[in-house]
């Protein structure tokens, strides 16, 4: 696949990095000639030093034979600007723009984004995303990753396996036999730093990073199974009130009832109008490194406490101080990998990366073949993809145990008619289920090709 990417920032860079990994042909815009140099040292990709929005520039970068365009600036202008170009110029199939302002994704304006005005063909909003992230893990603080699948019937759940885990030593198979009603499939382990594909002989150990393909009605359960707490908190204190903080608090408002929401922010204007935009929140105006606002806020009493602002350290001693103040499960908004090997050390149980967020997002698109949705784990090490099985498919109508799988690839799931299957050895996959499965990056190419409608299709 030939692909255009506009930006070569933190994301721009690791959708290259992950594409250029998979042998596509990756071509990589951007003005400033230092991070093209950067870029163009470490990555096999094309470079091309200029405006992503000009004529001439998309065409020297090959948008005249591009199979998509992804527009990921710092400027929602430019991005929307090289997806019009790029559809009326060059005629680009696929189209994706990175857009942060929430004045452009207003509900008023909803033919903004169509095929007659601006043809782009995915919306990604970092904002929005990650915030949705951010809500996820709130519904179940025990896990340090959740990502649903299938119509949330199936959720991708990360535990980490701590000193008290009542299943440590325990290896994969017993598993099955010691709970054999769960829908449950660990199909990767993060180990000191290394990703590992499950094996049934694997033992869980202590610091083990465990990732699981479950039932969502099942995770409460599962989560109590590896000593976690299972229960939704009822007492949430966000640190930073700007567009992540905000939009976490409207749909905690909308979503949860019974749940107290406060959030602490430190700009005056800014607190303000968070507080006439928001209904049930309490809004604090204060410094969310001040141990008074903190205790203020309640954080000893709260089930969990999100740091959002847009600082890394601020993000990261905040969640630190609200542990020490007795909050039982702290979260940050990390936007540097540099600083996420602290985060067991410091005591924080889980993290989130815009990044990682963003670019599974964009993966998602980049996939050929039936692809649903996307995860990224471990920075690209592995993914969970979700993908309709064809009736040209390989895997369908034998029994799993009978299919030539890559050695780094798991089913995690079997969907049919809205029930998941669990996918052991005599399951059959059948024409139209949705199947969830785990491919370490050596192998995410096979797996595509696995769910292409046809050899020749593309």
């Amino acid at each position: 696949m030939k692909i255009v990417i506009c930006g070569a920032g933190q994301v721009g860079f690791g959708i290259a990095e992950v594409l250029s990994r998979e042998q596509n042909d990756v071509t990589v815009i951007d003005r400033n000639p230092d991070l093209i140099k950067a870029i163009s040292d470490q990555l096999d990709v094309q470079t091309v030093v200029g405006h992503g929005a000009h004529p001439e520039v998309l065409k020297q970068a090959g948008c005249d034979s591009a199979d998509m365009i992804i527009g990921v600036t710092l400027y929602d202008e430019v991005n929307m600007v090289a997806c019009q170009v790029a559809h009326s110029i060059f005629n680009v199939p696929t189209k994706v723009a990175r857009i942060r302002s929430q004045s452009y994704l207003d509900k008023q304006w909803g033919d903004l984004f169509s095929r007659d005005h601006s043809p782009i063909d995915v919306i990604i909003s970092p904002e929005i995303e990650v915030g949705e992230t951010v809500v996820t893990r709130l519904a179940l603080p025990g896990a340090f990753e959740m990502v649903r699948f299938v119509d949330d019937l199936v959720a991708l759940v990360g535990i980490n396996c701590d000193e008290n885990c009542p299943i440590l030593d325990t290896p994969i198979k017993q598993l099955t036999e010691l709970f054999p009603d769960l829908s449950t499939v660990i199909v990767c382990i993060e180990r000191d730093g290394e990703l590992i594909t499950a094996s049934s002989q694997e033992i869980l150990c202590v610091d083990d990073n465990v990732y699981l393909i479950a039932d969502y009605n099942q995770v409460s359960r599962l989560l109590g199974i590896f000593g976690k707490n299972a229960e939704q908190t009822n007492h949430v204190v966000i640190a930073g009130g700007g567009n992540i903080g905000l939009y976490v608090a409207k749909r905690l408002e909308s979503l949860a009832r019974g749940v107290k929401v406060k959030i602490i922010e430190n700009l005056h204007k800014r607190a303000e109008y968070i507080a006439d935009e928001l209904s049930n929140t309490l809004v604090l105006h204060g410094n969310a490194l001040d141990s008074e606002i903190l205790r203020e806020a309640g954080v000893m009493r709260a089930g969990t406490f999100v740091s959002l602002t847009n600082n890394d350290q601020v993000n990261m001693l905040a969640a630190v101080m609200a542990k020490k103040e007795g909050a039982e499960n702290v979260a940050c908004l990390l936007s540097s990998d540099k600083y996420t090997s602290l985060i067991p050390a410091l005591g924080i149980d889980t993290y989130i990366n815009p990044k990682s967020t963003t670019i599974s997002k964009i993966l998602q698109y980049a996939r050929r073949g039936r692809i649903r949705g996307v995860h990224s784990i471990l920075n690209g090490a592995g993914e969970i993809i979700e993908a309709e099985a064809l009736s040209s498919s390989p895997l369908v109508q034998k029994p799993i145990r009978d299919i030539d799988l890559p050695d780094d690839v798991r089913i995690g799931a079997i969907v049919r008619d809205g029930k998941n299957i669990v996918p052991n050895g005599d399951a059959i996959i059948k024409t139209g289920d949705r199947v969830v499965v785990y491919a370490a990056a050596s192998a995410i190419k096979q797996v595509e090709q696995l769910f292409r409608v046809s050899i020749d299709f593309f």
